[in-house]
């Protein structure tokens, strides 16, 4: 079939302008339409941010439009008179309706990072890290109306790091995504069509968007739990503690072996001006390696003893603690 392929993009965050810059930069895709969601207010001074996406695509010359909702706005017609071949979905932030699917001559696409079934829903690779899951990866999908249920096109698998958190993770697959989603579009491209099979729907596992309680610490918790969730939410919406009632968050810890029999969790049994500090768990130890202090930036573990936030003795408690 002739190609650049007429490519509508539906994306908004950062995850989604790394696959778009490699779909702008191909030869196989012609984009000839940014769909984001609206500016959002940022910051201490609340002004209106516009999504990576759209910086992007104004950089670059490319219409952007931004309805507040797909259903009811005639968006579907508007996109119909660009007589678009395919669409590309990554983190666009709301379920596309039939009739938006319908518009594409090939239909729509998605980029999800996670290995479907499993993690279907807005926070994949948040709960992949919060589960302690060892790998990872990209689908490509067609779209259908369901929350990622449509048949797998191609999929790629990612080790997850040790030392990953939400943020790194989505870095490298929002890579991945872009390198797989020009490589299917070629094959749309040389072929006229593309080959997908269904999802075993039995295997599926759900990702729901993250809430701020998500980020409490439960010091009873085993030490690999904890620090799986600290990666998971880091960095928003953070794993949040408290020290003598202040907000506090740990942005990085580590399981170590200690031996500190009479510690209470939460409790703080080593206090390291190099290293950090050892929090007692409900099985187990943490190293906390980096903190945030309410109303400070982010600093080490070390430097949070030096700086005397923390010490040996001291608990962490709050909604963490009380169970």
């Amino acid at each position: 079939m002739t190609f650049p392929l007429r490519t509508l993009f539906f994306g908004t965050p950062e995850f989604a302008a790394v696959p778009l810059q490699a779909l702008i930069e191909s030869e196989v895709a012609d984009v000839i339409a940014v769909i984001c969601q609206p500016d959002k207010p940022r910051g201490r001074g609340q002004r209106l941010s516009p999504p990576p996406t759209k910086v992007l695509a104004e950089e670059r010359g490319i219409p952007v439009l931004q309805p507040p909702r797909l259903r009811g706005t005639g968006i579907a017609a508007e996109l119909a008179e660009m007589r678009p071949d395919i669409a590309v979905v990554a983190a666009y932030g709301k379920i596309l309706p039939r009739d938006v699917l319908d518009v594409p001559r090939h239909g729509c696409i998605n980029i999800h990072a996670s290995l479907l079934p499993k993690y279907r829903g807005a926070a994949p690779i948040q709960w992949s890290l919060i589960n302690g899951e060892r790998e990872t990866g990209i689908t490509i999908m067609q779209m259908d109306e369901g929350c990622d249920t449509g048949p797998i096109i191609a999929q790629e698998p990612c080790e997850i790091l040790v030392d990953d958190d939400a943020l790194s993770l989505s870095n490298m697959l929002s890579v991945l995504g872009g390198k797989r989603i020009v490589e299917t579009l070629e094959e749309l491209a040389r072929h006229g069509r593309l080959e997908s099979t269904p999802q075993d729907d039995s295997q599926a596992t759900k990702a729901p968007l993250l809430k701020k309680e998500d980020g409490i610490i439960h010091w009873f918790q085993a030490a690999d739990a904890i620090a799986c969730r600290i990666r998971g939410v880091t960095p928003w919406p953070g794993a949040q503690t408290t020290i003598a009632g202040k907000p506090f968050k740990i942005l990085a810890a580590d399981p170590i072996p200690a031996h500190h029999p009479d510690a209470r969790p939460g409790e703080i049994v080593e206090a390291d001006r190099r290293r950090g500090f050892v929090v007692a768990t409900g099985d187990g130890f943490l190293l906390v390696r980096k903190v945030q202090p309410a109303g400070r930036k982010p600093m080490s573990g070390g430097d949070a003893v030096n700086g005397g936030h923390v010490g040996e003795g001291v608990t962490l408690t709050g909604p963490a603690a009380e169970t």
